[in-house]
């Protein structure tokens, strides 16, 4: 069995690769930015890992995600629905959190295969 960890620190990877699946820790994006500016670098980063796992958006399983205030919903869809692509969209939950400072507004969780 095969585990690699990437970008490791004392508390966590920011993605860990098992067999054939990959596993993200839960990604944010530039705090100074609105909940639009907030999900285009958060899934930025999701972009950037899942290329340097080897894989892209199209083998995204599963994603949760979080958003600070329900009242952003549609506003992050907007964005979501505009970098998902069509025809490879994963199963998806969406609900509302604290998250780890009041300046985070959406954080996302993913879980893809190679």
């Amino acid at each position: 069995m095969t585990i690699q960890r990437f970008e490791t620190g004392p508390r966590m990877s920011q993605m860990v690769i098992h067999n054939e699946t990959i596993y993200l820790a839960g990604q944010v994006g530039d705090p100074t930015g609105d909940i639009t500016e907030q999900t285009r670098t958060m899934l930025a980063k999701v972009d950037h890992l899942l290329a340097e796992a080897g894989s892209d958006k199209t083998k995204i399983l599963q994603a949760t995600i979080w958003v600070a205030d329900m009242a952003d919903f549609a506003t992050m869809n907007a964005v979501w629905d505009s970098w998902v692509p069509q025809g490879h969209t994963p199963g998806r939950a969406c609900g509302e959190a604290k998250l780890a400072t009041p300046d985070y507004k959406v954080e996302v969780i993913i879980i893809a295969a190679k």
